[in-house]
């Protein structure tokens, strides 16, 4: 999965390749680094796996910064992903469901976020972009999971290495749009429940936790009983501990943006290198040097439309 669909579709789009090193510490036995080049054979950076799962490691899966790439400071980036797939037992493979594998591809897009930076100041670099554009570059990652030439390569059976019958790859892509409607309810009921909380003055905080949620979805028009809430106040991460304060909001901006994004590729030729080079020089080298509505902008040639990702939802 990680050869052939992940390093693969980067290298497909961005000329870079890669090559463990078992030389360099590292945290934990579970943990593999790849040293990362450009096209020419020059470094780019330090990347960092931390795929299985472990009792002393959180749950989820996340991207690190080690070390920020600057032209000021001269260094170059080291980045981590981190996830909590289930570690095989010995001689056998570590074998994927479809959202794992999605997951593996939106995280990575958060890694070449950080390894693309071509910035001065490390407090711009990679990553360091509003909440609310942060999500762009790994959920467009996700799409080339499903790249027909990428999903080639990956999708075979692990004995076989017979590839997936187009029946079954048919029956996952009318899946993944099963209940889509039922999911999107689900994030903007957590968002304005979120956004409503954040919104607050000091003088009128109520002390009944579940009346405002309730109130909240009732103004909104989202208090369903076909779709309750999946977020509830009193175990909302996101927006209580994880840095998503008045930005859950931003998950579903984010998708706008990176389907956007993606109807461009298509628009333009698909997966190449130009179309990659593109990406990555307006977007993704430039970290929070610009305004992100600006280099969005720059890059397609007007603001982004909602209509693509509704397409891909299956609600258009």
């Amino acid at each position: 999965m990680l050869r052939d669909g992940v390093f693969y579709a980067a290298t497909a789009l961005y000329g870079i390749t890669f090559r463990e090193r078992t030389d360099i510490p590292v945290y934990h036995p579970d943990v593999r680094v790849f040293e990362v080049f450009e096209a020419d054979g020059s470094r780019l950076g330090l990347l960092y796996l931390d795929y299985f799962a472990r009792p002393s490691k959180r749950g989820g899966g996340w991207m690190n910064s080690l070390e920020l790439q600057s032209s000021l400071l001269g260094t170059l980036p080291v980045v981590t992903n981190v996830t909590n797939f289930p570690k095989p037992s010995p001689g056998n493979p570590a074998l994927l469901t479809i959202n794992q594998v999605r997951t593996m591809f939106h995280e990575f897009g958060h890694a070449l976020h950080g390894l693309f930076a071509r910035v001065r100041y490390p407090s711009l670099s990679g990553t360091a972009v509003p909440r609310d554009f942060v999500e762009m570059p790994s959920q467009f990652n996700e799409h080339w999971a499903d790249e027909p030439s990428v999903f080639a390569r990956y999708a075979r059976h692990y004995r076989t290495g017979e590839p997936m019958p187009a029946s079954l790859k048919a029956r996952i892509d009318r899946a993944a749009r099963f209940n889509s409607g039922f999911a999107l309810a689900e994030l903007l009921a957590a968002a304005f429940v979120d956004m409503d909380w954040h919104t607050l003055t000091a003088a009128n905080v109520p002390g009944d936790i579940d009346a405002f949620e309730a109130s909240s979805l009732a103004a909104h028009g989202l208090d369903l009983r076909a779709v309750p809430p999946r977020y509830r106040t009193r175990y909302f991460q996101h927006i209580w501990t994880l840095a998503y304060s008045a930005g859950y909001y931003s998950y579903l901006w984010s998708e706008v943006l990176d389907a956007d994004a993606y109807a461009w590729f298509k628009e333009n030729g698909g997966m190449t290198r130009q179309n990659g080079s593109r990406l990555r020089d307006m977007i993704l080298s430039r970290g929070g040097t610009m305004d992100a509505a600006a280099m969005y902008r720059e890059f397609r040639g007007r603001d982004a439309t909602p209509d693509a990702l509704l397409e891909e939802r299956g609600l258009k």
